[in-house]
C-alpha cells in the first residue's frame, strides 16, 4: 500500500490523532462484526485506548497507508481511505479510517472516523 505523503492530509491526520483523549477527534462507526472482534480479541481495551495506540504509532513514525477509494458505496463521498497496521496485544491489527478535514488545515479542526478493525 502506498504511504500517505500529501503534506496537508498528513498534518490533518497527525493533528486529529494528537487529540485522541478529546471526545470526537477519533470517532468509531464499526460494523457489528468489527466491534465484536475488538471485544473478543483485544481484551479489556476501550475504543478510546485504541485511539491512543493509533496516535502513539503515528507519533513514533509509524506509516499511514493511503488508498484511493474505489468502492461504489463510498465513491463521491471520499477520495481516499487510510489504513494503519499496528501491533496490539501481540496481534497485527488493521485499522481503516476516513479523514475529515478542510484546507487550510488548522489546529484542532480535523478528525478521523474509524470504520473497520480486524486482524491483518
Amino acid at each position: 500500500m502506498p504511504p500517505l505523503t500529501d503534506a496537508d492530509r498528513l498534518l490533518a491526520y497527525r493533528d486529529a490523532l494528537a487529540n485522541w483523549s478529546v471526545t470526537d477527534y477519533i470517532q468509531f462507526d464499526l460494523t457489528e462484526e468489527a466491534f465484536r472482534w475488538v471485544q473478543r480479541e483485544l481484551t479489556n481495551l476501550t475504543l478510546k485506548e485504541i485511539g491512543r495506540l493509533m496516535h502513539g504509532h503515528v507519533a513514533a513514525g509509524g506509516e499511514i497507508d493511503e488508498q484511493a477509494e474505489r468502492r461504489p458505496e463510498w465513491l463521491g463521498l471520499y477520495e481516499f481511505h487510510h489504513d494503519l497496521r499496528i501491533t496490539i496485544q501481540g496481534k497485527e491489527v488493521y485499522i481503516e479510517r476516513r479523514l475529515h478535514y478542510r484546507l487550510p488545515v488548522l489546529p484542532d479542526e480535523s478528525w478521523v472516523l474509524v470504520v473497520n478493525i480486524h486482524e491483518c
